[in-house]
């Protein structure tokens, strides 16, 4: 194998990152959160609260952090509590890009709501700079009242997007028998966000943001990386090569399993309310990967 884990305990925060390195093995020690995240922008809306992060939106500005490094396959997952109350016109968003026009992405994006109405999550894709692949669904639970885990899991074969460890989404790599572009060439950052987007989040910009109920929270714990990190051409020829022993590319990650296919026909039937491979109005030619999906 090119390279080896290396495991790091955040002190103050309960904030476990096991993250892989192109260099030697190294002993499991003590890190700050600076030295592998920052607040991205407003950071004056970034708080931290004993083991929790929390960014804040209020009529003045949202707030984001992002990871130092990219990684090029792997694992990277984070525990959110969503805005109580009414949040509509905000969006939350936990999601991996790399940089420039033809960048590739992966996003969850935790549209707000009226008090009452459940959260929408809308997920989405970019490859090269080509996105437009939303989906939507409703969660079958309130992720306002306690946290839930919100994964990617990012090999040579399939991108998986998982809830509380349930598949919710999946885009495979078909780039040889489609033409499509698969995301296997570009290293991620992972990030998180809150903003006002109340021009299309809530019913399609109908409901707007209610500034007496700011400031909005979103709740963060337990954000883990376990993925190749990229330092260099070297690191991507390793991280992406088929003769690595990397966990994320082992035959039992390259397709759901049985019990997970099924998880996922869960999800789809009963609580998808948008996918834009069903969208004829909007794309009157069917889309090359839609074409077969797990």
């Amino acid at each position: 194998m090119a390279g080896v884990g290396k495991v790091i305990s955040v002190c103050w925060w309960a904030l476990s990152i096991s993250v892989v390195l192109m260099v030697g093995l190294e002993g499991s020690h003590c890190a700050e959160f600076s030295d592998f995240f920052y607040p991205s922008w407003a950071e004056d809306h970034v708080m931290y609260e004993g083991q929790m992060l929390k960014l804040k939106l209020d009529n003045t500005s949202g707030a984001g952090f992002a990871s130092k490094n990219t990684y090029l396959f792997g694992k990277a997952h984070v525990q959110i509590k969503l805005v109580p109350g009414d949040s509509a016109g905000t969006v939350t968003a936990f999601y991996m890009s790399s940089q420039g026009a033809q960048h590739d992405e992966f996003d969850f994006e935790f549209l707000g709501n009226k008090s009452g109405e459940p959260y929408i999550v809308q997920t989405n894709v970019y490859s090269q700079g080509v996105g437009n692949r939303e989906q939507r669904l409703y969660l079958w639970f309130d992720p306002t009242q306690d946290f839930h885990s919100y994964s990617f899991l990012w090999n040579r074969h399939q991108v998986v997007f998982m809830v509380d460890d349930v598949p919710v989404r999946v885009f495979e790599n078909k780039e040889n028998e489609t033409g499509v572009s698969y995301p296997q060439r570009q290293a991620m950052g992972v990030y998180s966000s809150i903003w006002n987007a109340d021009d299309w989040a809530t019913q399609g910009g109908l409901v707007k943001t209610d500034w007496s109920h700011a400031p909005f929270i979103a709740t963060y714990r337990n954000f883990s990386i376990d993925a190749c990190e990229y330092k260099g051409p070297a690191s991507m020829s390793a991280c992406s090569s088929s003769s690595s022993a990397w966990w994320w590319d082992q035959p039992a990650y390259a397709s759901l399993d049985g019990k997970q296919s099924f998880k996922l026909r869960w999800v789809h039937d009963k609580h998808m309310i948008y996918d834009y491979c069903r969208d004829s109005s909007r794309f009157p030619m069917p889309q090359p990967e839609c074409a077969r999906r797990t």
